[in-house]
């Protein structure tokens, strides 16, 4: 009657466990050594491929320092950016870390660490491009990427309802190869990609931007102690001096934009 009774017992606590949802996320990271990234890979200069077919950027930077700090590797897969929280909530990514913009759409879905960098929601032009206020997208051809916050922001923005017409891409480089061959009046895109893609070539940004997002990093709602643990690093990391010099790396020695 012990052996029944404890054997019933120890099947409970398990069941228990089960039933309350044990995070076991640090276990497992720990355990299989890495953890997975999962990434748009042309969206520079968070994270792309170089010339090389190399992945790096910045968030590739922190990643890795704090993998490094984790004790194991980080790990990198180019995903479809409009799938990416499919591939998280799917367990084929262990985290989304590349410019991602903290929504409350994406909220309701995920978990966020604490946001790490701010960026705008800005407007780019050809160079001649007669427009030059947010007001003048009224009946013009806009371009934005599947999935991305810029189309959000734009869809709830006042002007949407009066732009003639937004075409979703695949990627940012894609809308910009429409805008540059006048495919597209204007495109909507992150200022920290945006400006990247457009230094020295024949396009402007307005003035006025739509919005100012926070960039944090997504994870599973049930991974609370993996996110923890990337909070932990990523505060060791600014207090220092870690995060500034992979941040100037990338962006120069401005005034930072990281929250």
């Amino acid at each position: 009657m012990k052996r029944l009774f404890a054997g019933m017992l120890l099947a409970m606590t398990v069941l228990s466990g089960a039933a309350f949802g044990k995070d076991s996320s640090m276990e497992r990271i720990k355990k299989q050594g890495s953890f997975t990234v999962g990434l748009d890979d042309t969206f520079a200069p968070m994270g792309f491929k170089n010339e090389k077919g190399e992945i790096v950027g910045f968030d590739i930077d922190l990643a890795n320092e704090v993998a490094k700090r984790m004790g194991v590797e980080a790990k990198f897969k180019s995903c479809d950016w409009d799938g990416i929280i499919f591939e998280l909530k799917s367990k084929k990514i262990d985290v989304i870390w590349n410019g991602l913009t903290v929504t409350e759409e994406r909220a309701k879905q995920i978990a966020f660490t604490e946001p790490y960098f701010t960026d705008d929601q800005i407007v780019i032009t050809k160079g001649d491009s007669p427009i030059k206020e947010i007001s003048d997208l009224a009946g013009k051809k806009v371009g934005v990427q599947l999935g991305s916050s810029s189309y959000f922001t734009l869809e709830k923005a006042p002007i949407f309802s009066n732009i003639a017409e937004t075409r979703k891409y695949g990627s940012n480089v894609e809308v910009l190869l429409d805008v540059e061959a006048g495919r597209l009046d204007a495109a909507v895109m992150d200022n920290m990609m945006g400006r990247y893609y457009i230094a020295g070539k024949n396009f402007k940004v307005l003035d006025e931007s739509l919005t100012k997002d926070s960039v944090a990093i997504g994870l599973r709602k049930e991974d609370k102690k993996l996110t923890e643990e990337i909070n932990k690093q990523m505060a060791a990391m600014k207090a220092d001096g870690t995060y500034d010099r992979i941040y100037e790396k990338w962006f120069g020695k401005g005034e930072k934009n990281a929250k």
